[in-house]
């Protein structure tokens, strides 16, 4: 660490304390990407933004690297090392065709504000089987997955307004560039060419 929590909450001038620091380390250890355009985590974002260089020295002894987004204006937290977690096949397969899907708006420059990207399940459907070479999971599970890749900050889920057929649709978002890397998206072919022998995959670049 290049200064102690303590040295930059007096550089602060109160502005921050010890324990602001400490929170908003842990957060970016635990939830992965601090958005600036989240009320829940703009503070947090402030603060490693302003104290950039002294949270990376921080977290680095952790194999933890940071990485800002200064166009979106987020923050995240990817792990050195190549092992992760282990996370489901379903929960791959998804965040896959998620990737793909932005990849893809970001070609036709149908990219919205704060960097997302809004997916209808229509378009999700087609996706998922032509890339998947599967149908996919049902509403219900569908669900669970997002709620699933929510915590690692790439996708969220928006109710559809009442006269709406869709119940809800997918809004990715930007960290998904980095948090699924050349490993994750090497995924999707090892599946189709049958590599996959069960239901989980290790995750190489992003947290739980």
């Amino acid at each position: 660490m290049k200064r102690s929590w303590n040295t930059l909450s007096q550089l602060s001038n109160g502005v921050y304390a010890v324990q602001d620091f400490e929170r908003a380390a842990y957060r970016l250890v635990t939830e992965q990407v601090l958005y600036a355009s989240d009320q829940r985590t703009r503070v947090a974002y402030a603060l490693v933004e302003e104290f950039l260089g002294d949270f990376a020295a921080a977290l680095e002894p952790l194999g933890v690297r940071l990485e800002r987004n200064a166009h979106y204006r987020y923050v995240v937290a990817l792990p050195t090392q190549a092992d992760g977690v282990p996370v489901t096949l379903a929960e791959t397969l998804l965040v896959l065709v998620l990737r793909q899907r932005y990849d893809e708006a970001m070609k036709q420059g149908l990219i919205e504000d704060h960097g997302e990207v809004v997916v209808e399940l229509p378009e999700l459907q087609e996706a998922y089987q032509a890339l998947a070479a599967r149908a996919m999971p049902d509403v219900g599970e569908l669900r669970d997955l997002v709620r699933s890749l929510k915590r690692w900050g790439v996708c969220r889920l928006v109710d559809s307004e009442p006269d709406d057929p869709q119940p809800f649709h997918l809004r990715v978002r930007p960290a998904i560039v980095e948090i699924v890397g050349e490993q994750w998206l090497q995924r999707l072919d090892q599946h189709n060419r049958g590599d996959d022998a069960d239901d989980t995959a290790e995750d190489d670049d992003a947290t739980a």
